[in-house]
């Protein structure tokens, strides 16, 4: 009895750790705690940019024609600012200044912070941004993430087929 006992504990231990690690939590700019991975069985599709980066103008677009196809599906989609909350670094951003990067570029999603960019570029196994990541219903990365941009193609192109495939 004992070892099933042991055996129990151990195992939900492994389980909160292991659940702690997958999950990623980040903050809207006006403060809300959004767990990215646990959206209620949807589609997750993470928009990984920067304020401070010349093609964020060009993936807040892509990132808008995405949200606009999926509108009313199982899909959610939020950008992640990169940029630091720490004043101290020269890719510091206030959050006055994302809502005016997101008025600049008309971004329609939620702006979601990683306060240096590290816990979400980790995470994805991300090397360059922008990027986009697509989480499955599962909350787990359904593909490889979707990385850099060349202006004169469509990423949302690529990106809308794999999400139709998971839906």
């Amino acid at each position: 009895m004992k070892n099933i006992k042991l055996f129990l504990a151990v195992s939900a231990l492994v389980f909160a750790v292991s659940f702690n690690i997958s999950a990623q939590t980040l903050t809207s700019l006006d403060g809300e705690k959004i767990n990215v991975a646990n959206q209620s069985g949807k589609v997750v599709v993470l928009a990984i940019g920067a304020s401070w980066l010349p093609l964020s103008k060009d993936q807040a677009g892509f990132t808008n024609k995405i949200a606009n196809k999926f509108k009313g599906r199982e899909v959610v989609v939020y950008f992640i600012a990169t940029d630091s909350t720490s004043e101290k670094s020269k890719n510091f951003a206030t959050n006055d200044e994302l809502n005016a990067f997101a008025t600049r570029t008309r971004l329609t999603v939620p702006i979601l912070r990683d306060s240096d960019g590290a816990a979400t570029l980790k995470k994805y196994a991300i090397d360059q941004i922008p990027s986009f990541v697509i989480l499955g219903k599962d909350g787990k990365p359904a593909t490889e993430a979707f990385g850099g941009l060349d202006p004169k193609s469509d990423i949302s192109i690529p990106i809308s087929q794999a999400i139709e495939k998971l839906l």
